[in-house]
Parts: structure tokens; C-alpha cells; sequence
């Protein structure tokens, strides 16, 4: 694996970790508030966030331009409303550690999405660690689901899974013409005329909303939805969607662990045995595919 990629995995593990926090802080801000109210309140932080640094940087507006206009769009109906949308109705039913876990299932898809909408190629390794990763996500759910079924937050969980890996995959595919930072920009600002008048609508203006909920959304607007993107989208640039993807089984760790000091979630061992089978499977999937990079390179001359 030459520098570039590596730096590409480093940049990724430091958006996963920024994202890792989502679901224990949504869990926390649903005390105080409803998921539309979170999901639009976070988008229109962000939004306005995205749109005094692009005035600010003078870059030009990229919506002229037909495929980009529909990347981006797509893009950000899935990242920016739907995903954050059904993780907080999730939230609502299931603990945030075990939802960590669900979203193990997210490597998988973005290899998928990788495929089919940035035209990348990933190797067999990635695929089989990806596949492997989701069986174990999978066996917890079922575990986990209660009358040895799958609860209704597993279902939206995944629902959110499948429009995250579509947002990365149209992700990619722009990043081959403007800037990481730009791309979850744009996106923001092309839901802003949304985004802002329902958060607006949604807050509850006649309840009292606790300063923690609401450090909590302008956490989860700042760093989840804006700033954690620079790092990500920039990871996948330098290392591909589908490799970098890989690095959200990692995630699963983060959550689990911040989901125990921010909701008082105590880990149990099954769900560290399982949040470790997802991590062991992708450093294996990472070391395997590295060999077969430096295997199959091309002499220089």
C-alpha cells in the first residue's frame, strides 16, 4: 500500500472516529428532543456552517452543471436527511451500542456502491472481510432482536446503512472533480432551503431544551455532518470508497465505547465479542489487500 493510501486509511479513521459519537449523542439529545427536530436541527447547523465557508473561499457554485447537480442531490438526501433521519428514530428503540454494531453492515454496502456508482473495482479480500463483517452484524441483530427476531430500529437502522453507502458511492464519484470539503458542502447547502425552515418548524419552542441537548446537535452538526466529512471524503479521495469504507467497522468500537460514559450503556461480552470479530475482520481484510497491492504493482521503468 503506497503513502498516498495509507494516508487515505489514517484521514478515514479520523472522520469514523468524529462519526463513531453519533449515535450515543443522538440517544442523549432524544431526551429533550424529537429525531425530526435533531436530524433537521443538525442539517441546518451545518448547513449554515457550509455556506459561510464557501462565501468565504470564493469557490464557485458547481450546480450548473447537470451530473454534478445530481450527485449532489442524491448525496445529500442521503446523507444529510435520511441517514441521520432513521438513525434517530433508531435510537428511539434500540441501545446506541447495539445500533454500532448494526452499522457494520455499512463497509459492506459501500463496497457495493463503490462498484456501481464510483466504478471502482475492489478486490475479493475486501469483499469476503465485508460479507464476513456483515454475517457477524447480522447474527447480533437476530440475537439481540428479542423472540429471536429483528426489531423494528434494526430495520431502520439498516434502511440508514443503505442510503449512507449511496451517499459515499455518489461521493466518490465527485471527488474526482472537486475538493472532500466541498462535496459534503455543496450537499449541505443544497438542503439548507430545507433543512432550515423545518429545523425551525420542529424545535420545540415552548418546552425547555437542556443545554446539553442542544451542545449535543450543534456537535452533531458540526462534527458528524460538516467538519467529520473533510476528513472522510479526503480519506476516500487519497484511498478509494471501498477500501477506506472499511474503516467504518471500526466505528462500531467507537460507539460502544462512548455509548457507555454518554448513556450509562455498560458493555456486555457479547457485544464486545462481537464489535471485536468486526474489527479483527478488517485488519485482516486491510493487511490481505495491501500484499496484493504491493504483489500485483508495476515495476517503475
Amino acid at each position: 500500500m503506497d503513502r498516498r493510501a495509507s494516508l487515505g486509511l489514517v484521514l478515514g479513521f479520523v472522520g469514523v472516529l468524529m462519526f463513531g459519537a453519533t449515535l450515543p449523542v443522538t440517544r442523549f439529545a432524544l431526551a429533550d428532543l424529537d429525531p425530526w427536530a435533531i436530524t433537521f436541527g443538525r442539517a441546518a447547523v451545518a448547513g449554515v456552517a457550509a455556506l459561510a465557508l464557501v462565501l468565504a473561499s470564493g469557490r464557485p457554485w458547481p450546480f450548473a452543471a447537470r451530473g454534478t447537480f445530481r450527485d449532489l442531490a442524491i448525496g445529500s438526501s442521503c446523507l444529510v436527511i435520511v441517514f441521520p433521519l432513521l438513525i434517530g428514530l433508531a435510537m428511539q428503540t434500540v441501545p446506541a451500542a447495539h445500533g454500532g454494531v448494526v452499522v457494520g453492515l455499512l463497509p459492506l454496502l459501500t463496497a457495493l456502491a463503490a462498484v456501481l456508482f464510483a466504478g471502482e473495482r475492489p478486490g475479493a479480500p475486501l469483499f469476503v472481510a465485508s460479507a464476513t463483517g456483515a454475517a457477524l452484524v447480522a447474527a447480533f441483530a437476530l440475537r439481540n432482536g428479542g423472540d429471536g427476531g429483528v426489531r423494528a430500529g434494526d430495520m431502520m437502522l439498516f434502511a440508514g446503512v443503505v442510503a449512507a453507502a449511496v451517499g459515499y458511492g455518489v461521493s466518490g464519484r465527485l471527488l474526482r472533480q472537486m475538493a472532500g470539503w466541498e462535496v459534503i458542502a455543496f450537499m449541505l447547502i443544497l438542503a439548507l432551503p430545507v433543512t432550515l425552515p423545518v429545523a425551525l418548524a420542529t424545535y420545540p419552542w415552548g418546552k425547555a431544551v437542556s443545554t446539553a441537548a442542544l451542545v449535543s446537535v450543534l456537535y452533531l452538526g458540526l462534527f458528524s455532518q460538516f467538519i467529520g466529512f473533510f476528513f472522510w471524503n479526503a480519506g476516500m479521495a487519497m484511498g478509494g470508497v471501498a477500501r477506506v469504507g472499511q474503516m467504518q467497522l471500526l466505528q462500531t468500537f467507537v460507539t460502544v465505547g462512548l455509548a457507555w460514559p454518554i448513556n450509562g450503556e455498560t458493555p456486555d461480552a457479547e457485544t464486545l465479542f462481537f464489535a471485536l470479530g468486526v474489527v479483527l475482520v478488517v485488519a485482516v481484510a486491510q493487511r490481505v489487500s495491501a500484499r496484493k497491492s504491493r504483489g500485483t504493482a508495476v515495476p517503475p521503468g
